[in-house]
């Protein structure tokens, strides 16, 4: 069976695929990355979730790595959500079994919006079903000011293209400078942001938590209680308001915004491990699940 390489998407732009295979897997993770940065930052996640006995399949999203596209900008509002219906229909084709999506950041947003298409009484037509979803640090509330969002009202009319830079500092990613300064020196991490893709994460994180009593789809929240890139606030408020058989949380109080790459992700790793659970899966000796305080 042929590793995927690319996705073309239905505008001409051809996305990025990278996998990381895993012998006798118990099924696949599809991992959506988060704002300016790309696929490759998440080989050590891969490695954890093929100890997990899963197959991991990533993407650079539009605009995105090595993926076509202007960088941070959309043609249309439900370009990232069409995206992913299309990588989603290629693993599915490719690699039968349970999918697991995980979506960090702007990429948890737009996993969670693709969830939530779903409860709808007609689905949207980029919904695609899924069998879990995971979300780290997701992009529930961009924690703009009201006066934020009066300039991307107007910017949004006058300029929905213009790209600026999105107002992120690199030392809010973690608190291991080593991971900032990888993430500074990494030549496909970019900070450009459009009116057109704010005014899609503000209006997707306001629908998915509008829409958390609903929630039917088995979900592991993680979130990071010191991020400064998104709101933990909206986490929290999806957290309070979804059915709590269904959408376990663990919230992290001093982490940052990479809750994966922080100097405590064994702590992560091992809650992630454990909620999937497969036969197999493998938990650091010495970890424990609690997370920390």
């Amino acid at each position: 069976m042929p590793n995927l390489t690319s996705v073309d998407t239905a505008d001409g732009l051809k996305l990025h695929v990278r996998e990381w295979p895993c012998a006798d897997a118990r099924g696949s993770v599809l991992i959506v990355h988060g704002l300016g940065e790309h696929m490759g930052r998440y080989a050590h996640v891969a490695a954890h979730l093929n100890r997990c006995a899963r197959h991991v399949v990533g993407y650079d999203q539009r605009g995105h790595g090595v993926s076509g596209g202007a960088r941070g900008a959309l043609n249309h509002v439900d370009d990232l959500l069409t995206d992913l219906a299309l990588v989603i229909d290629a693993v599915r084709t490719q690699r039968p079994g349970p999918l697991v999506l995980l979506g960090h950041s702007m990429g948890g947003l737009v996993a969670a919006r693709m969830v939530a298409g779903g409860l709808a009484s007609s689905p949207p037509p980029w919904f695609r079903e899924v069998d879990t979803l995971v979300l780290s640090s997701p992009a529930l509330d961009a924690g703009m000011s009201s006066a934020q969002k009066l300039l991307l009202k107007v910017l949004g009319a006058l300029a929905p293209n213009l790209a600026v830079g999105n107002g992120l500092k690199p030392e809010w990613v973690s608190r291991d400078p080593a991971v900032v300064k990888a993430y500074v020196d990494d030549p496909l991490v970019h900070d450009r942001v459009t009116p057109k893709l704010v005014r899609f994460i503000v209006d997707g994180g306001e629908f998915v938590r509008a829409h958390a009593a609903q929630w039917r789809m088995p979900t592991l929240l993680l979130y990071a209680g010191s991020d400064r890139c998104v709101a933990p606030a909206g986490s929290a408020a999806f957290a309070a308001a979804a059915p709590a058989n269904v959408v376990t949380t663990q919230a992290f109080a001093p982490l940052f915004h990479e809750i994966f790459s922080e100097p405590e992700q064994a702590q992560v790793f091992a809650v992630l491990a454990a909620w999937l659970s497969p036969p197999g899966c493998l938990v650091p000796r010495g970890v424990s699940t609690r997370p920390s305080n």
